[in-house]
């Protein structure tokens, strides 16, 4: 199937970032991505909450770590172009300075992310990838051919919003523990992750019913995890504070709903490599 024929199957079938795109009330979605977010939005309205919780997570990670002097990122599962990507962030603290490597394997958000980066980003410093979390060793061969990455300096590594969509079976803690390696000394790492207390049963179950409608209709499954498996994927890197929280607890800003954290259903957090 040539990519054309990729893009066009693609754009009948729903989209996890798409659906996420809509959530956030972008406008790189379809009618078949916005009838399916609302079936999930009746079952689980918080999902919208979800879904701008962890973009505005994103930004103010994105923001501490150019405070911290970081100057280049590798976005994996980088999604959809939608408000706030991170090069606008990262220009907006240091302009000119960052460099970005957005990676996603989703046809769809390749193409639309290559005509953001046409349009409205610097050809010499930002780029999208079309790879996959899996390809470990591949994937940071092709980051690092792009010529944006220099491997002797600290680099941010964000995985947002991505890994409750792994299961158990392909066994995303030890390829994350893969990545780790591939980031150098002061480097940062930044991971969110849908999260459900344990005792909240009702919506404990609204999400499992999600999750399978996930599955069915875009072959994401949503992997419910526990905060220890969740912490898990940080290994032995040092926590920045405040931890690992609930996304608007994260360095939270005006306007982050922190009275009501656990409304986001999803936790977060940043690590520093030593």
């Amino acid at each position: 199937m040539d990519e054309a024929a990729r893009l066009s199957a693609a754009v009948d079938k729903v989209s996890v970032g798409r659906v996420y795109d809509y959530l956030l009330g972008g406008t790189h979605n379809y009618a078949v991505d916005q009838a399916f977010a609302e079936k999930q939005l009746a079952v689980l309205p918080e999902i919208r909450d979800f879904a701008r919780a962890n973009r505005a997570f994103l930004g103010r990670a994105v923001r501490f770590m150019v405070g911290q002097g970081i100057r280049q990122f590798v976005d994996i599962g980088s999604g959809l172009p939608t408000q706030g990507n991170v090069h606008e962030v990262a220009d907006e603290v240091a302009p000119g300075e960052c460099r970005v490597v957005y990676i996603d394997n989703e046809p769809i958000a390749r193409a639309h992310a290559q005509i953001l980066l046409e349009q409205t980003a610097d050809p010499n410093r930002h780029a999208a990838l079309d790879a996959d979390f899996f390809d470990q060793g591949q994937l940071w061969e092709r980051v690092l051919d792009t010529g944006l990455i220099d491997r002797t300096q600290p680099v941010g590594l964000l995985l947002v919003a991505l890994l409750h969509f792994m299961s158990d079976e392909q066994n995303p803690h030890a390829t994350l523990g893969f990545h780790r390696t591939m980031l150098p000394p002061g480097s940062f790492l930044a991971v969110s992750h849908i999260h459900v207390a344990p005792e909240d049963v009702e919506t404990q179950n609204a999400g499992k019913r999600v999750a399978e409608e996930y599955g069915r209709r875009t072959n994401h499954t949503a992997i419910m995890r526990s905060r220890e498996q969740i912490a898990g994927f940080f290994g032995d890197l040092e926590l920045v504070e405040p931890g690992l929280v609930w996304l608007p607890q994260w360095q939270p800003g005006a306007g982050d709903f922190t009275d009501e954290a656990a409304r986001s259903r999803g936790l977060a957090g940043v690590a520093r490599t030593r």
